[in-house]
């Protein structure tokens, strides 16, 4: 008689809690390069077809421009033509574009999810039962929650970025594209009509560019690796203030200077979710931003005149929206860094945030 298969052991018999941790986040960094991979393809065939559109953009605009020199000549037939393939090369480019600076800002996104990934994977990976140290539970149930709660942040972090693109760029496009018919529907009976919808037509499309590249910056302003931390704050904080009716001050002190990128990302992320928190919640007539760089050490102090709040509240609650100031306090200890906020209900809010930036 044959001996009964051997049952092998799934593999949550067989991990710990931290180990399963590892593994998960080992998994999802492999299908994250996956998808970045996908998208390095999808970018390179995207500015292919730019560059084809682009050319024939310019192309129909140059064909315009010479009917329009003739335009007593020219049958109506024939201008209106070449009205409609102009303006169908420019819908075609400005959506091309705007699906490849979509391409370009995933690509970001997802180079910093693998980041985080390896940098959480390799964090597990060193965990005290990862050598078999079986006897440290205290070391896990400390170190195990932090990192669940910055892939959980990730997460609500691309969800609002979705909810973002869905109500801000990807529905004005929608309705361009819908005022561009009017225009096409009406050039032939209503001309008066037709130059009035492309009037209105052109001040939509400059309001959606400026839009998007505020969301833009906002998601990854570009001048932060260009020109560092220091401009690329004076640019966000003029934004802040036209933008909310909280007045921001920036004040910068110390050595100006480049140092390491992604520390200059952890300050103005940091920076960027304090003053969001004070417009959307603080209930402020004015908030201060502090910066001072000094040899080794950068000092951060944002401070409101708000509401106020209860410290220990929020800072041990789970936030819903947004970041949280425990998780931007995690994040910060992580690097060596310390995080304080000091508040009570009724008398503004002071954090105070030191990080390490010497070699």
């Amino acid at each position: 008689m044959a001996n009964p298969p051997k049952k092998m052991p799934t593999p949550s018999s067989t991990l710990s809690p931290t180990q399963q941790l590892e593994e998960d986040a080992r998994g999802e960094l492999d299908q994250a390069q996956k998808e970045l991979k996908e998208i390095d393809v999808l970018i390179q065939q995207t500015s292919a077809e730019v560059e084809r559109l682009a050319q024939r953009n310019a192309q129909a605009t140059g064909h315009l421009k010479q009917l329009e020199v003739a335009l007593d000549t020219v049958p109506r037939g024939d201008l209106q033509a070449a009205y409609t393939n102009a303006m169908d090369a420019q819908k075609r480019l400005f959506m091309m574009r705007g699906q490849l600076e979509k391409l370009q800002s995933d690509q970001t996104n997802i180079g910093r999810y693998v980041t985080h990934l390896r940098r959480i994977a390799d964090l597990v990976q060193k965990a005290p039962d990862k050598a078999g140290a079986a006897a440290a539970p205290d070391a896990e149930s400390n170190s195990q929650p932090s990192i669940v709660r910055v892939i959980e942040a990730q997460e609500q972090e691309r969800q609002r970025l979705v909810r973002q693109l869905h109500d801000g760029p990807a529905q004005s496009l929608t309705n361009l594209i819908l005022q561009a018919e009017i225009c096409e529907r009406v050039f032939d009976s209503d001309t008066t009509r037709a130059r009035a919808e492309l009037g209105e037509l052109k001040t939509a499309v400059t309001t959606t560019f400026q839009k998007v590249r505020d969301y833009m910056f906002d998601l990854r302003p570009m001048m932060l690796d260009d020109l560092g931390l220091v401009p690329t704050l004076r640019r966000y904080v003029d934004n802040f203030n036209e933008k909310s009716s909280v007045p921001a001050v920036l004040t910068v002190t110390g050595s100006e200077r480049r140092f390491t990128p992604y520390k200059e990302v952890v300050i103005f992320r940091v920076i960027q979710e304090l003053l969001a928190n004070v417009r959307t919640h603080a209930h402020a007539t004015r908030v201060q931003v502090m910066l001072d760089l000094g040899d080794d050490l950068a000092h951060v102090v944002v401070e409101d005149n708000g509401s106020g709040f209860n410290v220990a509240e929020v800072l041990n609650v789970p936030q819903p929206k947004g970041i949280g100031l425990g998780t931007l306090r995690e994040r910060l200890a992580m690097l060596g860094g310390d995080f304080r906020v000091e508040s009570a209900v009724g008398r503004g809010t002071k954090v105070t945030v030191q990080m390490p930036i010497g070699a």
